[in-house]
This record gives structure tokens, C-alpha cells and sequence, in this order.
């Protein structure tokens, strides 16, 4: 129940009008925002206090229309329309450039009966363009009060607290769209049956063809002959072209247009980055500077962070008393840790260019670019959104998949999005091509960035070959296709993506961080105990690790990974990396960090000379690869197969997934070792 000193509000708008950045900027929050439809799948939620108010601002998933196309619209509809009691209004964001698009939308909501303000966001954009926008005149044609924002400086944001505060919003007593004739018969016998005051609410219970109110006895009003003269897609198109005839007479009185302003940047800039070959080729390129800054720029960083631990687990060492703590505390958690934490430059500066390439307006052009090369595989264009989210991480890619409409098509996104090479690969990618990989050159860029790259490309090739599989055995009902806005280009926040990253990079080492924490006690718990040398002990302790319970249980899988390279150290590190793929780098390091016999060093330096009792080296460049492609293709991620299933509301598909990729992730790795040895 909301008080006059606590009130929640609803932040709606189309999708890419800059809801998520008004929405950080009122709460203090760090939601990412993206370029593209479908970023916002679920509502969000966050408060802030203003002169003693607490206000719950929910920030919906944007929307062109009421009427729901997709699972994410229908989040927005249904909670605009059901949860009307709860919210004081809306503030409905409207982006300068698209004032017609955005008042289709605005003026339904109004229509509905719901208490709205209207804030018109990236004004300086359409004054760059020559576009004049009278605010004034605006608010006198919608009667509703009319706020300027510039959200990306953070403009016009105090104003909008007050007026919030203020409870300015205005709910429209009079519906501005006229009924057809043909159906205002049946709209107001249904009114006088059901005593709704709002005939527009009842308007578009006709014009809907899935649920968005709770006039549900509204079917109950109707005979047969009124049932098969409406065709709900005829009703929108009928409400839409009305809409638009009204909304052109307010455009005409309140924008006004310099003549012939000169061409701006982005659409000069767009001619090149959208072209049919050069696109492409510039994205490669793109990709190309990210991979090398990946391992150029992190260099430093990661050995400073390397030689933080090696230092943490040697003072440990040495200061702790002897016996199972000590090396607990010193060879298992802290180099387990450290393994994972070492890491943490390459992500960051990953997800670093990533988030500029998003803020830029790139990333919605590489959407637009990919859009045409998907079609064939029969994936849906919006698949796009998902396959690109999932270079992060496989699970709010998976979430994002709700705003493709055709169900069929949803599914197979959802099915080949985890192949795409998601933040958790990373590390295990890192290091076994810092194993296996020459310190060469070519060209300027180094051998190890060519080959991360590759290992991102086998990833996207594998989810386009998986879809066209799955289009054969899905038989798919019709289509859909990619509606977007591409925004104009502009200048990345470079700082606040700094402290975007500064987050995500914490998040991975805190989540990754407790998992590996939980392993490392595990791992050397096992490695510390033995089978007993004397008949009374129940177990030896402090065993060497060549014969602890450890190797036992390793070498007991030898024969099912022996043909794919692997010792039965990599046949642990697979085993605990099941619930997340970083794992086996954790594992790896605790492992090699137990083996007395080694030589004093970095964990790398150990893996690089470790070899068999014949000689050959453990990590051999046949071995390598075929760990690269195991970890390309095998689901190894708990979290994400929790997510699918939560998607997908089937075990069966679910069960297909797992065990389809972990069988092509053994006969990829056997096949690829088999080929290199």
C-alpha cells in the first residue's frame, strides 16, 4: 500500500530511448544499458529518498505498443495495465529524434486512463540536427506535463525528482481515440455490461489477440457473428493509422525543422560501417585490436597480481605453524584463488571495449550487420541480441531471448547461445594458449591474440552449424524479423563504463571466488589423505600427491580422457569445472601449488614444465588444443543449464543440451588431439 511519503513510480518508453540510464541516474544503480530492443527483459527495480519520500522507481522493458508481441512486451503490458492500483503514474520517456513513433505508445497509455508525465530525453541530439522541439506547445496539446532531459550528462534529472515529488502527473479524463464506427456498437454494449467506464480499455481487450487486462468476461459479452468479424491485427493496423493522422497534427504545431542541415557524422560513418564487405571486414578488425589488448595491455597487471599471491602463499608459508592448516591456507585456497584472480585484467578489459563499442552505437550496427548474415541458418534476427550477449555470459543472454516473438525459434537460440565464448572461458582460454602458443608475431599482432580470437569464431561457428541442425529437426511456423532503431554514433562514457567494469570484474572474482574457495578446501582435503600405510589408521595424512585419494580418483577416469591428452590432473580439473568452467583454472592451480616436487614458481611456469616420466610434455600443443576445443563446446556451467530450464520449462531439451555438448566436446577434443599428436 503506498503512502504520501512512499510511492512507486514506472519508467516506459520504446526500447534504446535511454529509460535505463534515466533509471541508474535516479536510483544510483549501475544497470547496463544497450542500443538494442531486448536488453530489458524483466522489470527492474531500484528507490531513492527526496525531501524525506521514498520512491520505488520500476524500470519496464520498452515497448512500441500495448499490445504484446513478445514475452517481454507482455511483461510491460501486463503490469502497466494490472498493477495500475499500486504505482502513483508513469513517466513515459520519449526520445527527441523519435517524437512520432514515441507518442503512438504515450497516447494509449494516456488512453488507458493512467496518470502520466512525459519526459522528452537527448533533446541536444535534435538541436544538433536542426530539430526544435516546443515543450511548451507539447504539454498544452497531450495536457500533460512536459520535462527535457539529457540523460547521458545528467541533465534535467534533479527536475524530474522534484516533479516526481510533486506528483505531477496527469490522467486524462477524455480517450483521444476515436472508436471505428464499425465496432463502437459492440465497444459500448460491452461497456454497459460490464460497467467499465474506459472505452478504449475495452477497445483494445477486441484489438488484442493475447492477454493484457482483466476484462476476461469481455468474450462472455460477444456472440459468434461479433467473434468471427474481428481480426485483432486488423483492429491495431485501423487504431494505428488513426493514431498516427493525430499525432501529425501535433507534430506539425510543435516541431519545427532548419532546411537542409548538412549530413552528420553517423550516417557518413554508416556508409562504411554497415556496408556489405567493408562491415564486416571493419569488425574484424574491431575484434582483432580487442583480442591483442586483451593479452598486450594485461600483461603487467596480471603479473603483479600473479606475484601478489605467490607472495600471500609463501608468507603463509612461512608464518603459519606446520601441519594441515598451513597447507591449506598455503597451498590450497590462496593459490586456488589466485589462479582466477589473475584473470581479471583480460576481463575487464574484454567487457572494457565491449561496453564502449555499446555506448558508441556500434554495437547496434554490428546487430543490424550480423542480421543478414544469420537468415540462412534460420535463426531469427533478433537471435542476434542473445548470440552477442552471450560473449559475457551465457545466462542474461538466455533471459534476453523472451522478446523473440516465434517460440520455436526462441528455443533454438536459446539452445546454440551457451557456444558462444562467454567471460568464463576466458580464463582457461588465457592460459592454455599462454602455454601452447608461441611469443611471436605476425604482422604487428601477436600469435596468442590470433589464436583467442579464433577460439571466439569456433564458438560463433559452432552455434550457427548447431541452429541449422536445429531448424531441421524444429520444424519452424513462420517467422519473424528484426525491427530496430540504429542510434546515432556518440561519445562512450568513458568513465562511467570504468566503473561498470570496475563492478563486473568484482562480481566475477566474489562469485567465481566463493566456488573455488569451496573446491580448494575440497581438492586439497583429498589431497592431503591417502589409503592408510599401517592396518590400524583409518587413512594416511600429509601423503605425497602422486598418492593421495586425489590421484586415485583421477586416474580412475584415465581411461575415458587418456585419448584425448589428458593426465589425471586435467581429468580433475574437468571433473569440479562441471559447475562453472573457471573452475579448472582454480583447480589447476591449487593442484600444481600441492605438487611438492615441483619447482618453486609461478603456477604457469609449473604447468609449462610438467611432463610425463617418459619425458613428453604434459601440456603439449596437441594437448592444448584439444583442451581449447573441449572447453569451446561443453556445457560445464550449472547456473546456465538452471537458466535454460527456467526458459524452457523442459527437461528434455535441457537434458539434449548437456549432454549434446558434452558429447561433442569429448569427439571435438579426441579428434583434434588425435589430428595433433
Amino acid at each position: 500500500m503506498q503512502t504520501d511519503k512512499n510511492k512507486q513510480i514506472l519508467l516506459v518508453g520504446n526500447p534504446n530511448v535511454g529509460k535505463s540510464t534515466v533509471f541508474n541516474l535516479l536510483c544510483n544503480k549501475n544497470q547496463k544499458t544497450g542500443n538494442y530492443a531486448g536488453v530489458t527483459v524483466a522489470s527492474h527495480s531500484g528507490n531513492y529518498s527526496y525531501k524525506g519520500d521514498e520512491v520505488e522507481v520500476v524500470d519496464l522493458p520498452g515497448s512500441y505498443s500495448i499490445y504484446p508481441t513478445s514475452e517481454d512486451e507482455a511483461i510491460f503490458s501486463k503490469f502497466l495495465i494490472d498493477e495500475q492500483q499500486k504505482y502513483a503514474g508513469v513517466v513515459y520517456i520519449l526520445e527527441a529524434l523519435s517524437i512520432k513513433r514515441g507518442l503512438l505508445l504515450f497516447q494509449q497509455i494516456q488512453d488507458l486512463g493512467i496518470p502520466v508525465m512525459l519526459v522528452v530525453n537527448q533533446i541536444d541530439q535534435a538541436e544538433r540536427r536542426g530539430i526544435t522541439i516546443d515543450l511548451e506547445e507539447l504539454s498544452n496539446e497531450l495536457g500533460v506535463k512536459v520535462l527535457k532531459t539529457d540523460a547521458k550528462h545528467n541533465q534535467g534529472i534533479d527536475e524530474l525528482r522534484e516533479e516526481i515529488y510533486k506528483a505531477s502527473f496527469t490522467k486524462s479524463e477524455k480517450v483521444s481515440f476515436e472508436i471505428p464506427l464499425e465496432q463502437k456498437g459492440l465497444v459500448f454494449k460491452i461497456l454497459h455490461e460490464t460497467h467499465e467506464q474506459n472505452q478504449y480499455k475495452v477497445w483494445t481487450l477486441l484489438a488484442s489477440d493475447t492477454y493484457i487486462g482483466k476484462l476476461e468476461t469481455v468474450k462472455d459479452q460477444m456472440n459468434d457473428d461479433d467473434i468471427k468479424c474481428l481480426v485483432p491485427k486488423r483492429l491495431q493496423t485501423q487504431e494505428t493509422i488513426r493514431r498516427y493522422q493525430n499525432i501529425d497534427k501535433i507534430i506539425g504545431k510543435v516541431l519545427s525543422k532548419k532546411p537542409q542541415f548538412k549530413e552528420l557524422l553517423t550516417e557518413k560513418l554508416d556508409r562504411v560501417l554497415v556496408h556489405k564487405v567493408w562491415g564486416y571486414l571493419i569488425f574484424a578488425m574491431i575484434l582483432l585490436i580487442i583480442f591483442q589488448s586483451v593479452f598486450f595491455l594485461a600483461e603487467y597487471p596480471m603479473n603483479w597480481i600473479s606475484e601478489f599471491f605467490l607472495g600471500l602463499s609463501t608468507f603463509a608459508n612461512q608464518h603459519l605453524p606446520e601441519g594441515p592448516v598451513n597447507s591449506l591456507i598455503a597451498n590450497g585456497i590462496i593459490p586456488g584463488i589466485g589462479g582466477i584472480a589473475v584473470f581479471a585484467p583480460q576481463i575487464g578489459i574484454l567487457l572494457y571495449f565491449l561496453y564502449l563499442l555499446e555506448d558508441s552505437g556500434y554495437m547496434a550496427r554490428v546487430i543490424f550487420l550480423m542480421d543478414r548474415f544469420l537468415r540462412p541458418f534460420g535463426l531469427n534476427g533478433k537471435s542476434i541480441v542473445p548470440l552477442v550477449s552471450g560473449t559475457a555470459c551465457a545466462i542474461p543472454a538466455i533471459m534476453s531471448t523472451r522478446n523473440i516473438e516465434n517460440v520455436k525459434e526462441r528455443l533454438i537460440t536459446i539452445l546454440v547461445t551457451p557456444f558462444m565464448t562467454c567471460s568464463a572461458r576466458l580464463p582457461v582460454y588465457s592460459i592454455i594458449i599462454g602455454l601452447i602458443i608461441p611469443n611471436k608475431y605476425f604482422g604487428g599482432v601477436s600469435y596468442k591474440a590470433l589464436a583467442l580470437m579464433a577460439m571466439y569464431f569456433v564458438g560463433f561457428l559452432m552455434s550457427l552449424l548447431a541452429s541449422l541442425l536445429l531448424k531441421k529437426i524444429i520444424k519452424n511456423k513462420g517467422t519473424s524479423f528484426l525491427v530496430m532503431d540504429l542510434p546515432s554514433y556518440k561519445m562512450p562514457l568513458f568513465g562511467y563504463d570504468f566503473k561498470l567494469v570496475l563492478g563486473k570484474v568484482w562480481e566475477f572474482i566474489t562469485g567465481a571466488g566463493k566456488i573455488i574457495f569451496f573446491f580448494s578446501i575440497v581438492i586439497w582435503f583429498f589431497s592431503y589423505i591417502g589409503p592408510k600405510q599401517n592396518p590400524d589408521d583409518l587413512v594416511a595424512t600429509n601423503v605425497k600427491l602422486e598418492n593421495s585419494y586425489l590421484a586415485k580418483m583421477g586416474r580412475g577416469i584415465e581411461p575415458a580422457i587418456a585419448p584425448l591428452g589428458y593426465d589425471w590432473k586435467m581429468g580433475v580439473g574437468i571433473l569440479t569445472s562441471f559447475v562453472a568452467r573457471e573452475v579448472f583454472v582454480g583447480t589447476m592451480s591449487t593442484l600444481y601449488s600441492l605438487d611438492e616436487e615441483a619447482p618453486e614458481g609461478k603456477i604457469i611456469d609449473k604447468m609449462r614444465n610438467d611432463t610425463y616420466p617418459n619425458g613428453e610434455k604434459v601440456f603439449s600443443f596437441a594437448t592444448g588444443v584439444s583442451i581449447l576445443f573441449f572447453y569451446a563446446f561443453a556445457m560445464q556451467c550449472v547456473s546456465t543449464l538452471a537458466v535454460v530450464y527456467r526458459e524452457t520449462k523442459s527437461w528434455k531439451w535441457t537434458m539434449a543440451q548437456l549432454f549434446g555438448m558434452s558429447g561433442l566436446a569429448y569427439i571435438a577434443s579426441l579428434i583434434v588431439y588425435q589430428l595433433f599428436k
